[in-house]
């Protein structure tokens, strides 16, 4: 059993504490919470959420810890993640970073130096071992320390991409991730920060956002380094997103090509996962894949000696992402 610590419990902090709870695995027990916030008001955000509903557990708080069905998890509100005692008081042995601001191998070094055995980082965090599920997990090892699961994107791009290559060969290709709205935008217009777009109202605007997914895509299948670009288009969705990539392979092909040497693996696959019902972005909220391709949206178009292929997979950006983290956070704690 690994004794898990979260520092922060924001949106991808709470999923991850519900997916934990709902999974129900020995091997992953959550015994301390830090967020800059009061447990009070840590437990209100838990039990209430605009996206996932009411979570099915009895939820309260006391000055130092949330209550969750009966269980206590000590919460501490340490700005300087070397000062947790995650290992002194609550025997942490991993820490899941979900704060956005421990993104890097030194700046997590901060949990490792207050005792922890090993960090997973829940976004891109430059240039360290990048695990996607059903990608590159084979790369887990014993003697890992701090390791990244990407963002959301990054594990919708892998498998399309990763499989495109593998079958056909990838040469070259762009993404755009049709992605929900988050809270690092503006609820209203307003000065929040330096770039201007971000800045605009999340909730009734198509707003152009970069993404760091292809760029991370190289950490994770190093055959397709400087292969990808991309950016995003931040839409007005609470959750539910989109990567569309287009590509040009080594081998010409049909649509139908592509997704019967798709479909095979996403049989059986967790991680992968495959729906041709023509859904639209609130029906993949709450799927615990982190891509699900969408057959119906492939495009070949052919001029000649030129072919551009065009793909899809919907992502739930929040609790999808969430379900692959903890498959990555359970191989971690049992490697």
């Amino acid at each position: 059993m690994a004794n898990i610590g979260i520092n922060g419990f924001g949106r991808i902090g709470r999923d991850s504490f519900r997916r934990m709870l709902a999974l129900n695995d020995p091997d992953l027990n959550v015994v301390a919470i830090n967020d800059l916030t009061s447990p009070a008001m840590l437990a209100y955000l838990l039990k209430y959420d605009s996206t996932f509903g009411i979570f099915d557990a009895d939820v309260s708080s006391t000055d130092d810890s949330l209550v969750v069905n009966g269980k206590k998890i000590r919460v501490y509100a340490e700005r300087n993640a070397a000062q947790i005692p995650w290992v002194a008081n609550d025997g942490v042995d991993i820490v899941l970073e979900c704060t956005g601001f421990y993104t890097s191998k030194e700046k997590s070094q901060a949990h490792l130096d207050a005792g922890a055995k090993k960090v997973v980082i829940s976004a891109p965090a430059g240039p360290i071992k990048t695990l996607v599920e059903g990608v590159n997990d084979d790369l887990i090892a014993h003697d890992d320390q701090i390791v990244s699961v990407g963002s959301c994107t990054t594990n919708a791009l892998a498998p399309m991409a990763y499989f495109l290559n593998k079958e056909f060969g990838l040469e070259v290709g762009t993404i755009t991730a049709i992605h929900a709205f988050t809270s690092s935008q503006n609820l209203l217009d307003g000065p929040k920060g330096k770039n201007f777009r971000p800045n605009r109202t999340a909730s009734s605007n198509t707003i152009p956002h970069s993404t760091g997914a292809a760029s991370a895509i190289g950490l994770v299948i190093p055959e397709l380094e400087g292969h990808l670009n991309g950016h995003a288009q931040r839409v007005a969705v609470i959750d539910g997103s989109i990567c569309e990539l287009v590509s040009i392979l080594d081998k010409k092909v049909t649509a139908d090509e592509v997704n019967a040497a798709i479909k095979p693996y996403t049989e059986n696959n967790p991680a992968f996962g495959w729906n041709e019902d023509e859904i639209v972005s609130s029906d993949i909220i709450g799927d615990t894949h982190g891509a699900v391709f969408d057959p119906t949206q492939t495009e070949v178009t052919q001029n000649g000696d030129f072919q551009v292929v065009k793909t899809h997979t919907w992502f739930d950006n929040e609790f999808g992402f969430v379900c692959n983290m903890i498959r990555i956070l359970k191989k971690e704690a049992v490697a």
